[in-house]
């Protein structure tokens, strides 16, 4: 109801596009135009619906504030209450009645007061939430009571049961607060790692500034232990660094001179210099955090069945709780019909249903990015969880997008001699029959379009050429004047992790297929190689996406995994589309989820690991929807006393009050178990 609300409210105002509330984190992300809206339109929007916009976050020790407040009248009006209060001559006591409501006055009224005042704007807006239910309950129990005290009635009293319900409501909207800050923990350290300050050296000096103030270009020392302060191509020296705050990577990564490094993580050895390459504010950890906050605010489509529910819940509620007051008016004492209203009122309270779906998208985000799994909504991480086939590009993913010799046949000096040979020529086979290999001497280089090369080594005709009898791959065949004395194999080589991949996706039960713009027969060769057996080829680039409408004709969750520019429209049909941390650009923005590995590998690896959290998460949200619904379906007819006039069992109104707390933290607990998912 609160996201619905705040959400209307901001899309109401003019030159707003887009507007997403999260209800875990408390915050808007809004799309507006400048030029016809400002801050404080937006500002006073949200606070024309009845929320409040606080300059910096200090919900938490408000609350605190008004509990202790509260919990101190309360201990000694209870007391009072359930001892001398009950009995004959404390109900005719006026002086003792009279200190219960000076008692529990300043915990209705003051420390109570954010369910009153949300309440108090709802009725402006004709919108009921659950601080309707809250004021409603709490309110008729106070004012009931010092209807009775003023009056010289000697009915019993509920200043007890208000002051207890606001200061247990207090106490769960204050585990809520902290419960949510633990949540949004793994983002916070993710903010923090970067330095306060860096050590730069201009005009031959070394000095220490603020992060803010260093600019592109400058020279920044980085000692040992110290955090890199910014993004950045190393100098000098060869640091071993610590990246496992981007990447989830235990071992430390070595760094020569030109390698990238990146803000936040550790120089673990000896001291070393690196070029800023970027801005604090565009490094590769400010993205990471940004992109994770918008994610925590893109909702899950799981999300809509409580919305659907708390749409119609608060009045739905409201109506009960009448029906209860007037049946229990009609069969029973004044007395059993306001127990049983309030309690209805106040047991009914959805906070467990509103943050049954955001607190676990939000742990689920938090955890994400620390093993460097981006997901970029609550979207993404739900489909993640429903997948059932997995669909892999071949060159770029599950191989390293590099020629490099595979086989070799025949003669010993056969990759010798196709060197010498190949050393003149700018072909990438070329390159590759050379990577690793000291070239002989070799003349009168020559290249036969379409066919291959040749040249002269030691005196005698050499040639390379492809050999059209070998489809299974790239085989050329080495020739000494006019004997063949070999063949070489040249082929794309598959990354070392590609079958362990493979073989975890198929032990989560996955189906598993290769989709590749290669011949049939190579794309087989690399299928068998890492367990696939599914393989899709040879497929254009504009026709993967096609194929992946196919799988998903089948009734089947698909995901894509790829790497290049043309696996963008596939990555963007899959239900998830997944992105390799070494890939293009557009692929990652193609993409639901990024995989990233600042190391320079790949983030093949993390795929299994972004499919188990997923699947984690749905499971808890499933749990919590649950426990939600069924806290409601079991504790609203109790509240409302069905089956007392059988059994005798009631709900009191302060047992319902503890038992909503309790609901809502209950789910927060169960979400935050996400923190550990995907080991």
């Amino acid at each position: 109801g609160c996201v619905r609300t705040v959400t209307q409210a901001l899309m109401a105002v003019d030159g707003v596009a887009e507007a997403n509330v999260n209800f875990a984190t408390r915050r808007a992300s809004i799309e507006f135009d400048p030029v016809r809206t400002s801050h404080s339109q937006l500002v006073a929007a949200i606070e024309g619906a009845g929320y409040h916009v606080p300059e910096v976050a200090g919900q938490e020790e408000s609350l605190r504030g008004r509990l202790i407040v509260a919990a101190i009248l309360t201990v000694p009006l209870l007391a009072i209450a359930m001892g001398p209060g009950m009995t004959h001559e404390g109900m005719q006591n006026l002086s003792l009645r009279l200190l219960q409501m000076v008692l529990a006055t300043p915990v209705v009224v003051w420390c109570g007061w954010p369910f009153f005042r949300s309440a108090f704007k709802g009725l402006k807006r004709r919108t009921a939430d659950m601080n309707t239910l809250v004021a409603l309950g709490t309110g008729t129990a106070y004012l009931t009571s010092t209807v009775i005290v003023l009056t010289g009635a000697h009915y019993g009293l509920y200043f007890e049961s208000a002051a207890v319900i606001v200061t247990f409501l207090l106490l769960g909207r204050t585990l809520e607060a902290r419960a949510r800050d633990r949540a949004s923990d793994a983002i916070r350290r993710l903010a923090e790692l970067t330095p306060r300050e860096a050590a730069v050296v201009r005009d031959g000096v070394e000095e220490r500034i603020p992060i803010e103030d260093v600019v592109i270009g400058d020279r920044i020392i980085v000692r040992p232990g110290e955090r890199v302060p910014v993004d950045g191509v190393t100098i000098d020296g060869e640091p071993l660094v610590d990246e496992s705050s981007l990447t989830g990577e235990s071992l430390p990564v070595a760094k020569g001179p030109g390698a990238t490094v990146y803000a936040g993580t550790v120089n673990t050895t000896r001291a070393f210099s690196l070029e800023a390459r970027a801005l604090m504010r565009d490094t590769m950890l400010s993205q990471i955090v940004a992109l994770v906050e918008r994610a925590q605010g893109r909702r899950a489509p799981i999300a809509r069945v409580a919305d659907e529910v708390a749409a119609r819940f608060v009045p739905a509620v409201l109506g009960v709780a009448l029906l209860t007051l007037l049946v229990w008016l009609g069969v029973g004492t004044p007395q059993q019909a306001l127990v049983h209203f309030v309690a209805v009122l106040i047991i009914a309270c959805p906070c467990a249903l509103g943050l049954a779906t955001p607190a676990a998208i939000l742990v689920a985000g938090g955890r994400g990015a620390q093993l460097g799994i981006l997901f970029k909504g609550g979207d993404a991480l739900e489909a993640a969880g429903r997948i059932g086939h997995v669909v892999f590009d071949k060159t770029g993913t599950l191989t390293l997008g590099t020629p490099r010799v595979v086989a070799i046949e025949g003669a010993p000096e056969t990759l010798a001699l196709a060197a010498a040979i190949e050393q003149w020529s700018e072909h990438p086979i070329a390159r590759a029959i050379v990577k690793g290999n000291t070239p002989m001497p070799s003349t009168d280089f020559e290249a036969l379009p379409g066919v291959g090369v040749r040249g002269r080594v030691n005196g005698q005709w050499v040639t390379v050429t492809t050999d059209p009898a070998r489809p299974e791959g790239t085989w050329l065949l080495v020739q000494r004047e006019d004997t063949t004395i070999g063949s070489i194999q040249v082929g794309d080589a598959l990354r070392p992790e590609a079958p362990a991949v493979v073989a975890q996706l198929r032990a989560m039960g996955l189906e598993v297929s290769l989709l590749s713009g290669d011949r049939k027969a190579v794309a087989q060769a690399m299928a068998a190689e890492t367990g696939i057996t599914n393989v899709i080829a040879p497929v254009l680039p504009h026709q993967k996406a096609d194929r992946i409408q196919r799988l998903q004709a089948k009734g089947v969750k698909v995901a894509m995994v790829g790497d290049g520019i043309n696996d963008a429209p596939a990555l963007a049909t899959a239900d998830v589309g997944f992105a390799l941390g070494s890939g293009t650009d557009i692929a990652l923005e193609a993409a639901q989820v990024s995989l990233i590995s600042p190391d320079g590998r790949s983030g093949l690896e993390k795929v299994p690991r972004a499919l188990e959290l997923g699947r984690a998460t749905l499971r808890i949200i499933r749990q919590n929807l649950f426990w939600a619904f069924a806290y409601n379906v079991v504790g609203i007819p109790l509240a409302a006393g069905l089956f007392e006039p059988w059994t005798g069992w009631t709900l009191d109104p302060v047992f319902a009050a503890a038992a909503m707390a309790l609901s809502s933290v209950s789910v927060l607990s169960n979400s935050l178990r996400l923190r550990y998912a995907a080991q």
